[in-house]
């Protein structure tokens, strides 16, 4: 599939609905965000947090309401009177122009907006160089090509302020041969019939099949954080049917 982009913005009409059929994709997306939000919570001044492949805003909810269970006060403008202070700040980005309109188009609090961006050539000077408290990737590195992906998570840890924090949420079956049947039978009996028939976009989802079987090992990934600049590399899998296959990265943007 040569326009990623192109296809999700084909499918972002059913993606909510496709995401809801998988009874752990939301569950997950919560824990990723708790993640983040909890290395977050001790900063002293207001923190911002990027959410990189934000999507139809998913992650987003997960990552706002994560941060509303850590403490972060998460200001809803519509419950005070006169300007609402913005403690936490969120900005979702993504490529497809599709799933933004889904995105933008949910309710949202004071603090949460959305940009369009492709990870890899972001507006630095925009967005702000050092400026983020941390950032959640879910299901984004994979969709970079792997010549660009170096670039890219390299950009991610220029925005980090030192200490900030970097959580990735990403499948992977390389060099685990049960994880890849698990993820090829469950694709072509679950998830491809699914997308032809809800969606009539069955290349979308014959493209996520393929994508992970062809994306890095999480040794390989550990590895490209690393020569990054991250540092405090941690990395796990999920429980349940996705063991081996679904797998969260935590990394931090050194001080010095």
């Amino acid at each position: 599939m040569t326009d990623v982009a192109a296809a999700f913005d084909r499918g972002a009409a059913s993606y909510d609905l496709l995401v809801s059929l998988n009874p752990g994709y939301h569950r997950h997306l919560r824990s990723a965000a708790a993640v983040l939000a909890r290395l977050t919570r001790s900063r002293p001044r207001p923190v911002r947090l990027l959410d990189l492949a934000c999507g139809s805003g998913a992650s987003t909810r997960a990552l706002l309401d994560a941060c509303a269970e850590a403490g972060h006060g998460v200001v809803d403008d519509r419950d005070v009177d006169g300007p609402a202070p913005r403690t936490t700040e969120i900005v979702g980005v993504d490529l497809s122009e599709g799933m933004l309109a889904r995105a933008q188009s949910k309710t949202w609090p004071a603090g949460v907006e959305f940009r369009r961006g492709r990870v890899g050539e972001l507006d630095l000077d925009e967005l702000g160089e050092r400026a983020w408290s941390g950032a959640l990737a879910c299901y984004l590195v994979r969709n970079i090509p792997s010549d660009q992906r170096d670039a890219a998570l390299l950009e991610v840890r220029r925005l980090l302020e030192p200490g900030g924090r970097l959580v990735i949420q990403e499948y992977s079956v390389a060099g685990n041969l049960a994880a890849r049947l698990v993820w090829d039978v469950v694709s072509w009996s679950v998830i491809i019939p699914l997308g032809a028939l809800v969606d009539r976009n069955p290349g979308l989802y014959r493209y996520l099949w393929r994508s992970v079987r062809r994306f890095d090992s999480p040794a390989e990934l550990v590895r490209r954080l690393a020569a990054a600049g991250f540092t405090d590399i941690r990395h796990r899998t999920v429980p349940g049917w996705q063991r081996g296959i679904l797998h969260t990265f935590v990394a931090r943007n050194p001080a010095r």
